[in-house]
């Protein structure tokens, strides 16, 4: 069994001034994951891979450093792309993603679909296990929404809402057999230890 990761970067700051892709972890967003890389996420990882955005790379440095690994950006692992609205008000940007996952054949707002994500976070996934690496653990460094669609095909179930990163301020990670192409498990905060079958995730979480 080849295991994955799926990890989504903690809490950023939020600049309305900045371009999304070029936000950074916000302090709270360090201080959890400083606390969690002894923690099971971590355990087994023998390579990274992270999304070029900047809040996924800091957290991938920081894994990094820890773990005394190189990684790897891959332009693939990058967020839904949402470049036609920037940045939107929580409230405003709740009701967009809303319709997002729920006309996943539909582009709103501009938006890329969510049907054309999911087959984009599918595809890279699939050819970064296929990478030349090593044997073990292989850990995705990446986002919300994405991992959403991700975690919704792993389940063979219906793109939907329901499949986001619980609670506020991402930092949640999911297990799967990329051989097998199945779930260990669902969401998880991350630091987390808990065994048991995958756990349906509540959609309160913005997909940031």
């Amino acid at each position: 069994m080849r295991r994955v990761h799926f990890l989504t970067h903690p809490d950023v700051v939020i600049d309305p001034s900045v371009p999304i892709t070029d936000w950074p972890l916000a302090k709270r967003g360090r201080e959890r994951l400083a606390r969690a890389l002894t923690g099971p996420c971590f355990d087994g990882v023998t390579e990274i891979h992270a999304s070029r955005e900047r809040k996924a790379t800091d957290a991938a440095d920081m894994a990094a450093l820890h773990l005394n690994l190189p990684y790897r950006r891959h332009a693939d692992l990058s967020e839904n792309d949402r470049s036609s609205t920037g940045y939107l008000p929580r409230e405003e940007f709740e009701r967009t993603a809303d319709r997002f996952f729920q006309y996943p054949d539909e582009s709103t707002r501009g938006w890329t679909p969510a049907r054309d994500e999911q087959a984009r976070i599918i595809a890279a996934v699939r050819r970064i296990a296929a990478l030349n690496g090593t044997t073990g653990t292989i850990l995705i460094i990446s986002h919300g929404a994405v991992g959403a669609l991700l975690l919704a095909n792993l389940a063979s179930a219906p793109i939907s809402r329901s499949f986001d990163q619980p609670g506020d301020g991402g930092g949640n990670w999911f297990a799967f057999d990329v051989e097998a192409w199945s779930l260990i498990h669902g969401w998880r905060a991350v630091g987390q230890r808990q065994t048991g079958p995958f756990e349906t995730p509540s959609k309160d979480a913005s997909s940031g």
